[in-house]
């Protein structure tokens, strides 16, 4: 009898600016999800967007993960420094012609389902394009451990989607698949708002014979506006001074109800409580929660 495969999760933070609030919250959720079944815990810097990157940042969200006790696994992945594998990967699958060039421009687009205009253009290697991945009609049907069964027909609601942008910027959908596969990540946790990313990525690794892994997508954070905590919404940096105050008040946010005897507890303490005591299944079915006190 075969032992079972070790959990392996995952925080890939983008390095557009220090850690927010909204951002820990996923974080944490993820990294009590893998420890409470004392699985790894793994740290991945998504640094292809260059244009997007602020020099500093990626320190700055170690140092934060640090102080708040959320310690990952072996060492830190940079989307960056793997160019080369994500550029053999996209040979590997023109050379199979699932994917093809496409020079439209934004301006042409007036839809966000993809109409195939370049799919049967044969586009000049030296013009400025992008390259798509060809989509069926396939279905896509997984089930999110929170939000429960989940039905996608990528045809009709994306059509054919980017792989790499015409800048020659790796795009996200494909970098996250590559990356988690090469890390044996077998269980993604994150925000509700990627939900819809999902059916993508489980297609590209259906279509290149990959583990799909187990996904949840918890609530995310809004403000009492309705606007979700983010660095388009100008959410500021997660407060360094109390790192203990934060965590309770995640807990708490997490709907994990920690008691009122551990509000002043070392983080570690907490860490400890909330480890032992882990309950994703109060987040079911959520996709906002508020957070009042900002």
């Amino acid at each position: 009898m075969q032992d079972k495969q070790p959990v392996i999760g995952r925080f890939a933070p983008s390095p557009t600016g220090p850690l927010h609030f909204g951002s820990l919250y996923t974080a944490l959720a993820s990294f009590l999800e893998a420890r409470s079944q004392q699985g790894l815990w793994l740290l991945r810097i998504d640094d292809l967007d260059t244009l997007r990157n602020i020099k500093g940042s990626a320190g700055s969200i170690l140092t934060t993960l640090d102080l708040f006790g959320l310690h990952w696994d072996g060492s830190v992945v940079y989307q960056s420094l793997q160019q080369a594998v994500y550029d053999e990967m996209l040979d590997r699958m023109q050379a199979c012609q699932m994917t093809y060039r496409c020079a439209c421009s934004r301006k042409m687009l007036t839809s966000a389902v993809y109409p195939g205009y370049c799919k049967n253009q044969s586009i000049p290697l030296n013009a400025p394009h992008a390259l798509r991945v060809k989509t069926d009609r396939r279905v896509i049907n997984f089930h999110d451990e929170l939000q429960g069964r989940m039905t996608h027909h990528l045809s009709e609601q994306h059509g054919d989607f980017i792989l790499k942008r015409k800048d020659q910027i790796i795009a996200y959908q494909f970098a996250v698949v590559i990356d988690d596969d090469r890390q044996q990540v077998n269980q993604v946790v994150r925000g509700f708002d990627l939900l819809d990313s999902t059916p993508k990525q489980i297609y590209l690794q259906q279509l290149l014979g990959l583990a799909i892994p187990r996904y949840m997508h918890v609530p995310i954070i809004i403000d009492q506006h309705g606007y979700k905590l983010s660095k388009q919404t100008r959410a500021t940096a997660v407060g360094l001074a109390t790192p203990e105050a934060i965590i309770f008040e995640l807990l708490t946010l997490l709907k994990q109800q920690p008691p009122l005897e551990l509000q002043h507890a070392p983080v570690p303490e907490l860490l400890d409580w909330a480890v032992l005591h882990w309950n994703p299944d109060a987040l079911r079915n959520g996709q906002r929660i508020i957070r009042l006190a900002l």
